[in-house]
């Protein structure tokens, strides 16, 4: 995987543009090593892993975004399958190096609900939302800074 994130740099370095299908991979790499999550070998539909430990059981789909440019608004979390079983969904964010910064988990519950509350956007009938309404519905489970986040109780009520 450091090859990968490697060649994913290099690339971006000489033509401008991310490596197809890089970011999501390593998504689904570095969310199932820091999160205890079994990725599943054939896509089952609308999750890419099975929680361990403390997630045992849960059915988790996985997003990657690399955020290249802070000061950039707009970016958004790829598309979620809202037709399929899940129950939660993990979003890796990295830096310029590809390197995970930050993984953010959100509930079925909450995504489907502030998808509802953008009902009059084509892209929330589509499944899309921005990076920064993810981050506020979802809660943060894992930082560069500190490694796993615990939280005792998770009830994500105060989520705007």
């Amino acid at each position: 995987m450091s090859e990968a994130r490697r060649l994913a740099v290099e690339y971006r370095r000489t033509t401008g543009k991310p490596l197809p299908g890089v970011s999501g991979e390593l998504a689904n790499y570095d969310a199932a090593r820091l999160l205890d999550l079994e990725l599943c070998k054939d896509a089952p539909g609308g999750y890419d892993a099975i929680g361990k430990g403390a997630r045992a059981g849960r059915r988790v789909q996985i997003k990657g975004r690399a955020i290249f440019d802070d000061r950039k608004s707009g970016q958004r979390v790829g598309q979620l399958k809202l037709d399929q079983d899940w129950d939660s969904v993990v979003l890796v964010l990295m830096d310029d190096a590809f390197e995970p910064v930050e993984l953010y988990e959100a509930e079925r519950d909450a995504i489907l609900e502030a998808l509802d509350e953008g009902a009059s956007s084509k892209r929330a009938k589509r499944g899309i939302m921005s990076v920064v309404r993810f981050k506020a519905i979802a809660r943060l489970v894992w930082a560069r800074d500190e490694g796993p986040v615990e939280d005792e109780i998770w009830d994500n009520q105060g989520g705007g």
